[in-house]
């Protein structure tokens, strides 16, 4: 994408702010480095607009920078737009904007703020949702406020889908991105697509619009290079799958998960950071009897304990569970190695948590709930990350750490 160096201050193009501001929805998305880019999403009301992109850092307000956007489709009257900024610097506040070129050259949207990863491994959070889905307004909301209230510096927000019910319900996005509010054009946003991001004719077209990730999937044609990705932050790589091989309809199930497995290897070989975190919607375990995913786990699991990973985060069977492989039992009843397994809800819908889809695949649960409804916090810190999963009145129902030093790689239960 093009980009031009602006030598006036952010506030000398068209006033401060619109008076009536025809962009919604914005999302801040990382690509694969972001240190030195930052992409955006956003609706706007009109196709014939003429959008752009400003960036300046906080530091340095009359250094603007002007980058194209895109539009990628219309929804319902809107038109959809994508923007990135390239060459930025590392651990930088900057503010932006969006502006008009098709009128007086003015903004059409109010200031906001995103700052830059670092270039290594530096502490920070991040915050875990599962499924949001159902009665936003009333229910799921006040869940979400109350982790974004709590953890206000957190750096990242993951989705392990099933955001709405609806997936091109204009009714649904609007209570999501009024749940989230600012934070959703403030803090980057990680997120995997669920089922009911699903219609009958196959992935929405908001999802990608919305949520485009870095564009590296495995390939282009079976429609996973926008659902499957990565991105490192700050000495953890993240990776987000594509588990709805129900409801996306590849000609063989086996090979469009097989094509995500062997894409996963080459992530997973390479990775040169200390952490990795894989979120993904269906679970390998499943907390739900009737929810089982064996061709998931037989394509997947695997490659996740090959490569230890960390944290496998994933949602779907509206119930909370944690747990591991039975073969990394230690001694201590309260510690275990391996990777960890957790399968998360943040909406009120809920069914009943059992143990007969960890227990009956190798598997043991280390905590389980089901009818609360709860945010996570993750914070890393060198060879240290400690998870917390709380409810809305701050009440945590599970806690673990995972440590990393000369002794090797433990986790132990803290709740």
């Amino acid at each position: 994408m093009g980009a031009a160096v602006i030598t006036v201050g952010l506030g000398a193009c068209g006033p401060q702010s619109p008076e009536e501001d025809p962009v919604e929805h914005l999302v801040l998305s990382p690509g694969t480095d972001p240190a030195t880019s930052q992409t955006l999403t956003w609706w706007a009301e009109h196709a014939e607009l003429d959008l752009f992109l400003e960036v300046a850092p906080q530091k340095d307000p009359e250094r603007i920078t002007r980058f194209e956007a895109h539009a990628t489709g219309d929804e319902d009257g809107r038109t959809g737009y994508v923007a990135t900024a390239t060459g930025l610097e590392p651990n930088t506040a900057y503010h932006y904007r969006i502006g008009d070129q098709s009128g007086d050259g003015g903004a059409v949207s109010g200031h906001h703020t995103f700052t830059t990863a670092a270039e290594g491994a530096e502490p920070f959070v991040f915050l875990h949702f599962g499924d949001v889905q159902n009665d936003i307004a009333d229910r799921a909301a006040p869940v979400i406020r109350a982790g974004l209230e709590t953890e206000p510096d957190a750096a990242l927000a993951l989705h392990s889908g099933d955001l709405v019910d609806s997936a091109d319900s204009d009714t649904d996005w609007d209570e999501w991105f009024e749940a989230f509010g600012p934070a959703t054009a403030n803090m980057n946003h990680l997120a995997a697509p669920g089922n009911h991001e699903y219609t009958d004719e196959g992935l929405s077209g908001r999802w990608t619009r919305q949520f485009p990730g870095s564009a590296d999937g495995p390939d282009r044609s079976g429609g996973l290079s926008r659902t499957v990705h990565h991105t490192d932050y700050q000495g953890v790589r993240f990776v987000v799958l594509n588990s709805n091989y129900r409801d996306a309809t590849p000609h063989s199930a086996e090979e469009w998960l097989r094509a995500q497995r062997q894409w996963l290897e080459r992530v997973l070989s390479d990775n040169p950071h200390r952490w990795t975190v894989v979120t993904f919607h269906h679970p390998v375990f499943s907390n739900h009897p009737d929810h089982d995913n064996a061709l998931l786990r037989r394509e997947w699991l695997p490659v996740l304990e090959e490569f230890d990973v960390d944290l496998v985060l994933q949602g779907h069977d509206h119930s909370y569970g944690r747990g591991n492989l039975v073969e990394h039992r230690t001694e201590d009843p309260d510690r275990h190695t391996g990777p960890v397994y957790v399968v998360a809800v943040t909406g009120p819908k809920a069914y009943e948590a059992r143990e007969e889809g960890w227990t009956e695949h190798g598997a043991e649960v280390r905590a389980q709930d089901e009818g609360t409804s709860t945010t996570w916090k993750v914070e890393v810190d060198g060879g240290r990350l400690e998870y917390s999963a709380r409810t809305q009145d701050g009440r945590t129902v599970d806690s673990f750490t995972i440590v990393k030093d000369d002794d090797g790689k433990r986790v132990t239960d803290t709740f």
